[in-house]
């Protein structure tokens, strides 16, 4: 008997920590998993745990993006990066520091730039602006420095550049060149990322013609299995790279794809990421269940977003009140003037308990940030037919809702 419990004893225990091992091993590969598809890279100078993650589940995650996304993952000496990119391109998927389009043009000719150089090569920003010149001359193009707003499009694309971690600063500020140009300059060091910041084409960019044919990664046979591949590998970046893809959203095809494999994607999603997933009237939506992670969630830390959570309160309490208020795609549809009369009755009756900020904004104003936050995360969109302009809001708003309860004797949102 003794030897038998102590038998027993060692199996519970063997057991155990191969069940710890198991969680262990799956918290690791998630978090690498989000750390590839939310960071532009990971290094080993940086996060060298993660990098060597990464390294080590290699082969699983290599295989899982590429056989359900298409996505490539590099893995160097030094570092690890996801080469993606979304099925469509959104607007809020672009660099917030940024206002030109001549700001993104820069941002790429000084990568052109980089391609000379090789790590802890060491330049200046006079040198970058020569170079940059002629090939831009040589293409049609002319920048005129002297122009002060030219100058501050260079001097946000290498700033963008710095943040990164593609350009290392040594000494001088970019600002106090975009002031005098003809004193003033930047020294700068080449880091060995530089030659990973774009995205790697499985043909050459002439074989193109659409702006839309540029979210390839690889490219697919004319088969039944390719176009198969094909349309796996859209369905699950969009469900990674997009906030929220309900069922209206979805090619026929694609949408079938869905609703017949809706287990499968449910448990992928949740073995790679520990994302849950919820199969809705109005489609299939996957939701993280930790408060905070590598990917920005909603709602976010942002005022705005408390105010998208009590708009959405308040279409509920409509909703339930007047039959038909509610589309039978499950999406609410609203003019500019209906949207601004929710709010004017929301600051009315919650105003005092918001930031400063929203307070102060006229209805107008406030209509215009609350609807582009919503636009953002897939909440809903602007949408004019035969000359009316109105706001879709999305059945997947009404997954949320807010109010403000008292709470020994103080008012607090609920």
């Amino acid at each position: 008997m003794a030897r038998g419990g102590t038998t027993s004893y060692t199996l519970r225990r063997m057991r155990a920590n191969n069940k710890a091992d198991a969680e262990h091993w799956n918290e690791r590969r998630r978090a690498s998993a989000h750390a590839l598809l939310n960071r532009h890279w990971i290094t080993k100078e940086e996060d060298p745990e993660l990098f060597y993650a990464i390294r080590d589940q290699y082969t699983e995650l290599r295989d899982w993006f590429s056989e359900f996304t298409g996505f490539s993952l590099i893995l160097t000496r030094t570092m690890a990066k996801l080469d993606k990119s979304p099925v469509a391109a959104k607007p809020w998927m672009g660099f917030a520091e940024f206002r030109e389009p001549r700001d993104y043009a820069l941002f790429t000719y000084a990568l052109w730039y980089l391609e000379s150089k090789t790590e802890l090569d060491q330049f200046v920003l006079t040198d970058i602006i020569e170079q940059v010149s002629e090939q831009l001359i040589a293409s049609g193009l002319v920048m005129d420095w002297e122009n002060y707003q030219h100058r501050m499009s260079m001097v946000r694309a290498l700033k963008k550049l710095r943040q990164l971690g593609v350009l290392r600063h040594i000494d001088g500020e970019e600002t106090e060149w975009a002031r005098d140009n003809q004193t003033k300059n930047v020294l700068y060091e080449c880091a060995p990322t530089a030659r990973f910041v774009l995205r790697h084409f499985p043909r050459e960019l002439k074989t193109y013609h659409q702006i839309d044919d540029f979210s390839e990664q690889v490219v697919y046979p004319e088969t039944v299995d390719g176009e198969l591949r094909r349309r796996r590998h859209r369905i699950y970046r969009r469900l990674l790279l997009e906030p929220a893809v309900a069922d209206q959203d979805w090619h026929p095809d694609e949408l079938y794809y869905v609703q017949t494999q809706r287990r499968n994607l449910i448990d992928q999603l949740q073995f790679m990421f520990g994302l849950e997933g919820s199969r809705y009237k109005e489609g299939l939506y996957f939701f993280y269940p930790e408060l905070s992670g590598e990917c920005t969630l909603f709602p976010t830390a942002a005022a705005i977003s408390d105010l998208v959570l009590l708009f959405a309160g308040e279409l509920r309490m409509i909703a339930a009140e007047q039959e038909g208020y509610v589309t039978e795609q499950g999406t609410v549809e609203l003019s500019s003037s209906e949207v601004e009369q929710l709010l004017y009755s929301m600051k009315q009756k919650y105003g005092e308990y918001w930031s400063k900020e929203h307070r102060d904004m006229g209805l107008p104003e406030l209509s215009e940030t609350l609807t582009a936050h919503m636009t953002q995360w897939g909440l809903g969109r602007w949408s004019e037919e035969a000359g009316r302009k109105h706001f879709i809001v999305s059945a997947a708003a009404a997954r949320w809702d807010a109010h403000y309860t008292w709470d020994d004797g103080e008012e607090r949102k609920g």
